[in-house]
């Protein structure tokens, strides 16, 4: 290093690796300034030269389909419809063409579901599709497990128009449960009757067990939502259930009678959105229910609904609601 005076200064001239590296050289009002300079340059190129490229770590080149293996083993296999999932998420991965995650841009996501959109997929499925691969991405980053970010965190769902809710009349309750009772099942008629009278799903009231059934309640556990929930039922109700139960030869009182009850409901004149079949029963419970006047809050504790905005479908049904709609619009109140 050398510094020497010059006519504006100090100059201050030095290499910071020896011969053959570059040459700073700089002119300071001050000695030392010219001083501070060289230390502060030097400090730099040592910091930097503690960063070695060749260590860093290299790009995540997993593909999706490894990252969908590495989910299941660390997360999804956790998850009720676990082995579905795992097959919902490998045919994604094929159809993407299985890229490496950390190459996948939003802009590869999304011409894939405008071209699945085009084939006929309807946007709750294309939204579900989008929410699994992103829940992926998102458990493998909190598990540090990949180092990179969600490459799909801002798509946003598609838009889904709000589907109709159907409900049966008294006179479609009727015809309904009638043909049930013809059912060649024995157990459709009375599942039919307990989705009715509770508001359970099929599933949920055709899995009950002798324990489930039991001081004038039904119990369903293991429910979508996650919660466990009780449901009162009529004696006579609870009466034919156990009755019925007498019958099951193990601990499960009905075995799967969801098809018997399609063709059933296919025997009525009552016709539904497609893709509303034995689910029909629960939008019946409830719809009833607050047509009768119940309250939106017990409601939701007898559908096991985990947010109140699910159950505020229903509102409109309520009494109060169709009053106040007829009472207070704005021709009730024009004076002739």
């Amino acid at each position: 290093m050398s510094i020497k005076k010059v006519p504006t200064g100090y100059e201050v001239r030095f290499r910071v690796n020896g011969r053959g590296s570059r040459e700073h050289r700089k002119v300071f009002p001050t000695k030392t300034e010219c001083e501070r300079f060289q230390r502060y340059t030097i400090a730099q190129f040592e910091t930097q030269a503690d960063v070695k490229p060749w260590l860093e770590k290299p790009k995540d080149m997993r593909r999706l389909s490894e990252l969908v293996e590495l989910w299941d083993d660390t997360h999804g296999h956790f998850l009720k419809d676990s082995t579905r999932r795992k097959s919902k998420l490998l045919m994604i991965a094929h159809e993407l063409g299985d890229p490496a995650g950390s190459s996948l841009t939003r802009l590869d996501y999304t011409r894939w579901r405008t071209q699945r959109s085009k084939s006929g997929l309807t946007p709750k499925t294309l939204n579900n599709d989008l929410g699994y691969l992103s829940s992926m991405f998102n458990v493998l980053i909190k598990a540090e497990e990949i180092h990179y970010p969600n490459p799909l965190a801002d798509i946003d769902n598609i838009k889904v128009p709000e589907r109709e809710l159907s409900y049966l009349t008294n006179e479609q309750i009727i015809e309904l449960l009638e043909e049930a009772k013809r059912s060649e099942n024995k157990h459709v008629y009375l599942i039919t009757k307990i989705s009715l009278s509770t508001g359970a799903r099929w599933g949920e009231a055709e899995g009950l067990t002798r324990q489930r059934v039991r001081d004038n309640k039904v119990h369903f556990t293991d429910t979508k939502s996650g919660r466990n929930r009780s449901v009162p039922i009529t004696s006579e109700l609870y009466d034919e259930i156990q009755e019925h139960a007498k019958k099951a030869k193990g601990n499960q009182i009905f075995t799967g009678s969801i098809t018997s009850f399609r063709r059933a409901l296919k025997r009525t004149s009552i016709d539904l959105p497609k893709g509303q079949a034995a689910h029909v029963l629960r939008h019946t419970f409830a719809s009833h229910f607050m047509m009768n006047g119940g309250n939106i809050l017990t409601l939701q504790k007898v559908l096991g609904h985990s947010d109140i905005k699910m159950t505020m479908r229903y509102s409109h049904l309520s009494p109060d609601f169709l009053e106040e709609a007829t009472r207070l619009n704005p021709l009730s109140h024009l004076t002739p």
